[in-house]
């Protein structure tokens, strides 16, 4: 019987058993994260410049389309003459581009907090407590 109570482990014991696998698990959430954050941001790098170098080349596109679409409208001199042709070209960019920052800015509205992971971390926090 003194074997047994000498093979339990105290209250003491216990706590900082506890307290250091508590340490542990902290740490490999940490470390996950840093490590799944090196992976993405190495892939989103990449993304970035494939994406500038699309943007790039589209605006070069639009301008030409821009040039072509004025005059197409002036139709070698049958249709409206240049300068209506280009104010109509300029006039349909500026109502896209109100249209797209309408757009832009009711999406950005909608962005929120990460309520999942908050809601996650409220749970350890009430989990450690008790």
């Amino acid at each position: 019987m003194a074997e047994n109570l000498q093979d339990e482990p105290t209250i003491g014991k216990l706590v900082v058993d506890a307290q250091r696998d508590i340490s542990k698990l902290i740490s490999a959430e940490i470390q996950l994260a840093k490590a799944e954050l090196a992976v993405s941001v190495k892939a989103g790098g990449f993304g970035v410049v494939f994406f500038a170098v699309a943007a790039f080349m589209g605006l070069m596109a639009l301008i030409i389309f821009s040039v072509t679409a004025a005059y197409l409208i002036n139709w070698d001199g049958d249709g409206l003459s240049l300068k209506w042709a280009f104010l109509i070209v300029t006039g349909f960019y500026l109502l896209m581009a109100g249209l797209l920052a309408f757009l832009g800015i009711r999406s950005v509205k909608k962005v929120s907090g990460p309520k999942r992971a908050i809601a996650q971390a409220k749970q350890n926090k009430f989990a450690f407590k008790h």
